[in-house]
């Protein structure tokens, strides 16, 4: 059985990698949506009655439930043709702001859950297949009141270099999307403690471009998707200045 995997599959950017997935070249046998909310992954077999969905409600931060997806896996053995990785979330304020738990759970979230996934899901991935973590532009530098977040996406963005090295051999491409800010609902808890500053409501990507780019990075076999004019200066800038300079600009 091949599939196509994607995680978040019920809002904001992974809600958008099912929609391109549908429309894109290829074909599969199943489409395994994953995300806690089960009435919304529930949409997507009524709105595309001849693509076959797995519904798969679990929340993936949690160790008993990435085991419920590790058995599904070993009792069906598919061929996982692409892996979608976009499950994750951010909370904007300065670290004194926003309580521990939430802080930790930020951790989990955008850094547990990509090692803990990425082990169980290897030995499913075919030869020449390709697998996408939503990572953000958040990793190219520290970001003052966004500082677990984009300590937690260059977490990601640093496995995710490893992981293509180590995974060569079996021509299997991985590209970490790195976007800005993204017109999705993630802003709708990222904002909460403070507002959303101008800067980024003023370059805010629409997701469907953003989608597309990094699918076609990933077939392209590129380690790394910047979408629009403005980031790939960014990504330039966070790589040629020192990181101090850069930050007392935010």
């Amino acid at each position: 059985m091949r599939i196509c995997l994607i995680t978040g599959a019920s809002s904001g950017m992974g809600k958008e990698f099912v929609k391109l997935a549908m429309q894109g070249r290829e074909k599969y046998d199943e489409i395994w949506v994953i995300a806690r909310r089960k009435d919304r992954l529930d949409h997507w077999p009524r709105l595309y009655k001849d693509q076959s969905f797995r519904i798969l409600a679990l929340d993936l931060g949690k160790e008993d439930q990435l085991k419920l997806l590790h058995e599904e896996l070993n009792e069906v053995q598919p061929q996982i043709d692409l892996m979608i990785h976009c499950a994750g979330f951010g909370i904007m304020g300065q670290i004194s702001e926003i309580p521990p738990s939430e802080q930790m759970e930020m951790v989990d979230v955008n850094c547990r859950t990509v090692a803990g996934l990425t082990s169980i899901l290897l030995p499913f991935m075919a030869e020449g297949s390709g697998m996408i973590y939503l990572a953000s532009a958040a990793a190219f530098l520290p970001q003052p009141d966004f500082a677990v977040y984009a300590a937690s996406k260059s977490f990601v963005l640093s496995y995710v270099r490893a992981l293509r090295r180590e995974v060569k051999n079996r021509n299997i491409r991985v590209t970490a999307v790195c976007p800005g800010a993204v017109k999705t609902e993630f802003f709708n808890r990222a904002a909460r403690q403070r507002h959303l500053p101008a800067y980024k409501k003023l370059v805010m990507a629409d997701p469907e471009k953003v989608v597309k780019k990094a699918l076609e990075d990933c077939r392209r076999n590129r380690e790394i998707s910047v979408y629009g004019k403005l980031m790939k200066l960014f990504h330039l800038a966070a790589k040629i200045l020192p990181h101090r300079v850069i930050l007392h600009f935010l």
